[in-house]
């Protein structure tokens, strides 16, 4: 069984740019260190439409991390960010991207978001990774990136849920709200396919 190292949205836009990750820049020189040790990289952008349905500027009168409710789920408002071809939806300048072999492009439609780099967020559309993991052989997942509660954490839940072994290693990624992703951290330790390293 083959081991591949995912990379989640280190995208600008979530380091420096209209939606930053606290401290996420510390991931990028340890991320980079650590490519060599995995025999795939791959890794996910947020391309969003500029018109997308969960940027707050989408839905008159609202304000940015306000939730709304569409089709049963809760969805957050955020500011734009990573729109399609923007510098902010580039993968950041300091990543070292010649070991990537593929990247797979999420949030893509305008009507649904997609956290995860497998599915969007009602599970309707799978983004191909899928298929793309299972035709190298590859069953086991290192995943890093970011925002660690939001994108790395869905991401985690679908590879999971799609028979992958899974590691986090928390110096390979950040989150928005600390105190959730040690709830969530709680939730994933307890599946048997699901390891945490520092």
């Amino acid at each position: 069984m083959k081991t591949a190292l995912l990379l989640v949205d280190i995208q600008n836009d979530f380091i420096t740019g209209s939606l930053p990750v606290p401290d996420g820049a510390a991931i990028i020189d340890p991320v980079n260190r650590c490519m060599t040790d995995y025999e795939y990289v791959i890794a996910t952008q947020d391309w969003h439409p500029a018109t997308h349905f969960s940027f707050h500027t989408s839905h008159p009168g609202r304000k940015p991390f306000e939730t709304i409710e569409r089709d049963g789920e809760s969805q957050t408002l955020w500011p734009p960010h990573c729109v399609q071809a923007s510098d902010g939806a580039a993968l950041h300048p300091l990543l070292d991207t010649a070991p990537i072999a593929a990247i797979f492009r999420k949030g893509i439609h305008p009507d649904i978001d997609s956290y995860s780099a497998f599915f969007d967020n009602l599970r309707r559309r799978q983004t191909g990774l899928d298929g793309y993991l299972r035709g190298l052989g590859v069953g086991r997942l290192t995943i890093a990136g970011l925002a660690a509660d939001y994108c790395v954490y869905y991401t985690i839940k679908d590879a999971l849920s799609l028979g992958y072994e899974v590691t986090l290693s928390e110096r390979l990624t950040r989150p928005i709200s600390p105190e959730e992703f040690e709830r969530q951290k709680r939730e994933l330790t307890a599946h048997p396919a699901f390891t945490l390293t520092d």
